[in-house]
This record gives C-alpha cells, sequence and structure tokens, in this order.
C-alpha cells in the first residue's frame, strides 16, 4: 500500500502542473439524477460568438478552453441566440486534449414556433459534434410550454439527458415561479444571479425544494461588477479562500448559496479563465464571513 502511495505520489509529480489542477476539484449535483459536475463552469455568450476565419480570436478562445479542461472545468453552456458559439466550440473542442470526451454540454432551443424546436435542437448537436446533449433548456421560457414536451420526448429517447428552464438579467420571474410550481420532472435552472441582485433567491430555493441543480448566469453582473471593484483592496479573507482576485471570491460568495450547483462566468482571456478556477478549490465562506462580505461589498456600492 505504502509502495503504491509513493508511485502515485511520482506519477502526479511527473504530470504538467496543468494537468494537476484537475484534481480534487469542487463537484455538485447537476440534476437529480445525481452526476456531479464542477461547480465552475464556462459561458459562451458574446465571447465565443468569433467570425469565421479569425485565426487570434480562435487562437485565444482555444485557449481559454485548454486552460478550462486543464484546470479541471466540464460544463460549457451556450444557445443558438449566441451566433457563431455553438460553431467554435464545434470547431475548437476536438483540438483540445481531453475535451471531446470531458465535455458536460449545456445548450438551449430558442424559437417561438414549437414546431421548429427539434430542427434547431438538431442544428445545435450538429455544430457542437455531440450526439446528444447533456442538457437541454428553454432559452429565457421562450415558447416553453410548445418546447417542454419535445424535451421530454427527446429524453425518453436519449437525445438529450436533463432539461431545464432559463432566464436572466431578473426578468421573467413570475412566470418562472408558475411553471417551476407545475411542473414536477425538470431538472435545471439557469437564472441570474450575484451580488448586485440577488431577485432569484427565492426562486432558487424553491427550485432546490423540487430537487432541480440551480446553474447561475451573470455572476459577475455581465462584467459590471468587476469593473466597480477594480481597484479596491481585497479583504483578507480572500486569501484564506485560496482567492487571488474579486473573480473567484465572488464566486465563492455565489457557491456559497445552498442552491447554487454551478456558475458559469463567460471570459475571453486564458488568465481570467485561471482565476475562476480558483472557486473550484479551497473552503467555501462560511455563513457568518459570507454575511461579512456582503456587507462590505454593499459598502463599495456594487
Amino acid at each position: 500500500m505504502q509502495r503504491r502511495a509513493v508511485l502515485a505520489a511520482a506519477a502526479l509529480a511527473a504530470w504538467p502542473a496543468a494537468a494537476q489542477d484537475a484534481v480534487d476539484v469542487r463537484t455538485r449535483a447537476i440534476a437529480r439524477s445525481g452526476e456531479r459536475v464542477p461547480v465552475v463552469g464556462l459561458g459562451t455568450w458574446i465571447a465565443f460568438d468569433v467570425p469565421p476565419g479569425d485565426a487570434p480570436a480562435l487562437a485565444r478562445r482555444r485557449a481559454v478552453l485548454e486552460r478550462f479542461f486543464a484546470g479541471g472545468g466540464r460544463l460549457i453552456d451556450s444557445s443558438p441566440m449566441y451566433g457563431r458559439a455553438e460553431a467554435v466550440l464545434g470547431e475548437l473542442l476536438p483540438q483540445v486534449a481531453g475535451a471531446a470526451e470531458r465535455v458536460y454540454c449545456a445548450t438551449k432551443v430558442w424559437t417561438p414556433i414549437g414546431a421548429y424546436g427539434p430542427t434547431q435542437m438538431e442544428r445545435s448537436l450538429r455544430l457542437w459534434g455531440r450526439p446528444r446533449a447533456d442538457l437541454m433548456q428553454v432559452h429565457n421560457l421562450l415558447a416553453a410550454d410548445a418546447h417542454l414536451p419535445t424535451l421530454r420526448r427527446w429524453r425518453a429517447e436519449g437525445r438529450l439527458r436533463h432539461l431545464g428552464l432559463t432566464t436572466s438579467h431578473g426578468s421573467k420571474h413570475d412566470a418562472l415561479r408558475e411553471l417551476l410550481l407545475a411542473e414536477r420532472d425538470l431538472d435545471v435552472l439557469q437564472i441570474t444571479y450575484n451580488p448586485a441582485d440577488r431577485r432569484a433567491e427565492p426562486l432558487m430555493a424553491l427550485a432546490a425544494e423540487r430537487g432541480m441543480a440551480v446553474i447561475v448566469n451573470r455572476p459577475f453582473d455581465g462584467g459590471h461588477l468587476l469593473r466597480r471593484l477594480q481597484g479596491q483592496a481585497l479583504p483578507p479573507l480572500a486569501a484564506e479562500l485560496g482567492c487571488s482576485s474579486w473573480a473567484p471570491l465572488l464566486l465563492k460568495w455565489e457557491l456559497a448559496h445552498p442552491a447554487v450547483s454551478c456558475v458559469i462566468p463567460a471570459t475571453t482571456d486564458p488568465v481570467h479563465m485561471g482565476e475562476n478556477l480558483q472557486a473550484l478549490r479551497g473552503r467555501l465562506p462560511e455563513p457568518s464571513e459570507r454575511a461579512g462580505l456582503t456587507a462590505l461589498l454593499e459598502r463599495t456600492g456594487v
């Protein structure tokens, strides 16, 4: 046993530093199936909408993906609404070692025409280069009543594994609440939540009561939070939580909410991707620490 432990340690030491990053990441259940995914995912809105033939921009996104997977990430969220983001993912994922096998594909159906939903979802899978979706979501509740029966049929057929609903910018909360109360077999809620916008907390609690996972979009309030905090000194708590910048500290504030399963910040910068991934490791703030951080953020005007 001791010899095996020594050999295992030696093998780990021989890995590249980036590969070692993937060890011992924090995971949570993404759906009532019990499957666990790392708590920091990757959003692609705007960030991955790269024009065809823009080689420097594509290389930068590939570097983001390499850092994401080397650091232990899996869940990537996209949508037909996001321009070329799905096509860019389909092009780049096969170029990143291990990404095609490990990625948790979360995308959406986004059309007001229910009958067009299957065609759009099939196109998304072709663009991603995937035989099925790990998570298919009704984007911003658009035609949810029409799409949910299709998503259920696809789930029964094995063409998607989990289904969910999304909203953002604090919109459609009343309609979302009605759907959460009426629908009993939803797997995931994706919603906007960050220290500057806490309106989602009642819906997050309701989703958790229903056995649903909660994915947080706009964790940095579209970047406004980080811009407002620029130049503000980090509190001592940041070092205690293993956070070198405000970005992972904000993500840990969100992940400390008991309903949150995963946060999906978007970035075009591999360095920022590495900072975000700090939220995968180390402890989260205790309730009293989180309350203190909330008060500090309120004093800074976020």
